[in-house]
């Protein structure tokens, strides 16, 4: 029992970096109804700054952590502004496909400045592990689950109260209505963009820190899709809650696995049989919006 109790442990902690990446994935979609498929390279990006101010430029961590935080929101304007802004009015398909362009540029231009070789952060934390409940959580553990708790957070009030959190919601309801009341549409796509590059540089950074980095960091994009579409992809409760429960899916089944079957690998393919029975009972998620559309 005490080994599964690890593995969800695990899980939760893995699962929290889902959701901040799938958050990134809601945001923008909510926005402009467009799935982001760079969205791991963004994250991969984030990793890659942060390791470079802290490791090549010896900054201190906390401060590496918050410039790494202001270039995702120039790296945001920049995609917005001059690779997504004059697709406004194409086809979602369109869109869709640069985003997988821009996904395999910013891998190539990773690979060009820092390599394929595994990174590794700095020790910011201590090592010795924590007790709760009777298991052994690393500080860098409760740490990453805590930063991702606080960041939900602060989005959800965000969202919820102030003027451009409502601005946002209102465009990613109607952007018609949204427009006719002076709310600057062009504006609210660059504000989702920024928070998607934030978000997703905050997940690379805390994976870094538990794992290392490399260039086949990206690939977490694709492994976050199965949470978007657990959770619905426009329900911000729904990425917190599908990142959560796919990491645990995904520890507990592989380490099930392992245990009982002799079987290695199994975590690759977990979300992703997960995902083909939610399409198939719920095609819009747990949490997702129903359309209705007549004919």
């Amino acid at each position: 029992m005490e080994y599964y109790l690890q593995l969800i442990v695990n899980g939760l902690v893995v699962g929290s970096i889902y959701s901040l990446v799938a958050l990134g994935f809601v945001i923008i979609y909510k926005a402009t109804k467009v799935v982001n498929f760079a969205q791991g390279e963004l994250v991969m990006v984030g990793a890659y700054m942060c390791f470079a101010l802290t490791v090549q430029f010896h900054i201190p961590f906390i401060w590496a952590f918050f410039i790494t935080l202001g270039f995702s929101v120039l790296l945001g304007l920049a995609i917005e502004r001059m690779v997504l802004r004059p697709l406004i009015g194409e086809e979602h398909i369109s869109v869709i496909m640069v985003t997988v362009g821009m996904s395999s540029v910013l891998k190539s231009l990773v690979q060009l400045f820092w390599g394929t070789q595994i990174k590794v952060y700095p020790q910011v934390l201590p090592t010795d592990p924590i007790m709760i409940a009777g298991l052994p959580v690393a500080p860098v553990y409760i740490a990453a689950f805590c930063l991702s708790v606080v960041l939900f957070l602060i989005f959800s009030v965000f969202f919820k109260y102030s003027r451009t959190g409502i601005a946002m919601r209102a465009t990613a309801f109607d952007q018609q209505a949204a427009q006719s009341m002076g709310i600057g549409i062009k504006n609210i796509f660059a504000m989702s963009w920024c928070i998607a590059c934030i978000v997703s540089a905050v997940g690379g950074v805390i994976l870094g820190n538990i794992n290392g980095i490399n260039s086949h960091i990206g690939h977490l994009g694709l492994k976050v899709f199965p949470a978007v579409i657990l959770g619905g992809l426009d329900s911000l409760l729904g990425a917190a809650l599908g990142g959560l429960i796919i990491g645990v899916l995904e520890n507990v089944c592989d380490g099930a696995a392992r245990q009982l079957l002799g079987l290695g690998g199994f975590r690759e393919v977990a979300a992703f049989i997960v995902l083909v029975v939610i399409l198939m009972i719920k095609p819009y998620g747990l949490f997702g919006t129903k359309e209705i559309e007549r004919v």
